[in-house]
């Protein structure tokens, strides 16, 4: 069963229930559809259902993150039958929460991020792993409350940390918006011969590659990084990538990709090695899908970094 689902995410009197009120409040949000809003966090602002211009609506809390839960999904579809949900996600619960509890079938059409720009930045200092988690998959961040004074620079570097995507909009009081229009060009050419992604820059290399992998197609990399290889791992191939940090010690994990050789004589798990590779784009068993594939020209080995594990910064 295939259902859009509309996501509101940001931390409390962010501003998602004015943007809400204002999406249920206009004709082009198509009024005939049968609507579902789950509220999962009570602020200062309360709707107004009598000026949503569809009839067709349903207003449900969940009040516990351990609630929300797939039967929760399955239990309010059969109750309402509607055809598309809206949800007023609370700040302080993991988005992975959500994704996990979703019904098979059921889409993120839409997820917006909504913040007070007079306290992001102290947010992000505060909760950052909180931050990084609503900010990474956001197709849109919208700073409410925006004011001449904030530093632009900052807010637009603690959204590009965490996501190259995102557009940000700042929202002034008057109600004027004006989107970010910072240039953010990446460390490394990606239209030289061979990319040369130095040892600061793995990181924005590796998200780079996940969000946009069609330009990388056909393109010869190179870079250094930490082996994985055992005799478990399919014939003429290893694993090679770097410890990677988004927001704190927590979330460090090794992200790496996956080379085909006709040579794995000298591979230890753990060694460090400059590999040149170049890079396609196909289904590979570790990763059971297509993903990308680093087809080996050459490797040698290398000294550890100084930092060991590669950040955004």
């Amino acid at each position: 069963m295939e259902m859009p689902v509309y996501l509101f995410t940001g931390f409390l009197e962010s501003g998602k229930t004015k943007f809400i009120q204002e999406t249920m409040e206009d004709e082009r949000f198509d009024p005939s559809k049968k609507t579902l809003l789950l509220v999962c966090e009570e602020g200062e602002e309360e709707y107004v259902p009598e000026r949503f211009v569809t009839k067709k609506f349903w207003v449900e809390t969940v009040e516990n993150e351990e609630d929300l839960t797939e039967e929760l999904f399955l239990a309010l579809y059969k109750k309402y039958k509607f055809q598309r949900i809206m949800i007023e996600y609370n700040g302080m619960w993991e988005l992975n929460t959500l994704y996990g509890a979703l019904p098979e079938g059921w889409m993120i059409y839409q997820e917006m991020m909504f913040a007070d720009a007079t306290t992001f930045l102290n947010y992000n200092a505060n909760m950052r792993s909180l931050m990084v988690d609503k900010l990474q998959s956001a197709e849109i961040v919208v700073l409410n409350r925006y004011q001449d004074g904030i530093d632009r620079m900052a807010v637009h570097q603690v959204v590009r940390a965490s996501s190259r995507r995102a557009d940000i909009a700042y929202e002034y009081e008057d109600g004027r918006v004006e989107y970010d229009d910072i240039e953010d060009p990446l460390p490394f050419d990606v239209d030289a011969p061979v990319i040369e992604i130095g040892d600061d820059d793995y990181a924005i290399w590796y998200r780079d590659l996940s969000e946009d992998m069609q330009k990388y197609i056909g393109k010869t990399v190179r870079f250094k990084g930490t082996v994985a290889y055992d005799d478990k791992l399919p014939r003429g191939c290893y694993v090679i990538g770097r410890h990677v940090m988004t927001c704190c010690q927590d979330d460090i994990a090794y992200q790496p990709v996956v080379v085909k050789t006709s040579n794995t004589a000298g591979l230890h798990n753990r060694d460090w090695f400059i590999i040149e590779a170049k890079i396609s784009f196909a289904f590979h068993a570790l990763y059971q899908e297509k993903g990308p594939v680093l087809n080996e020209i050459k490797r040698e080995p290398a000294e550890m970094p100084e930092k060991q594990v590669a950040t955004f910064y």
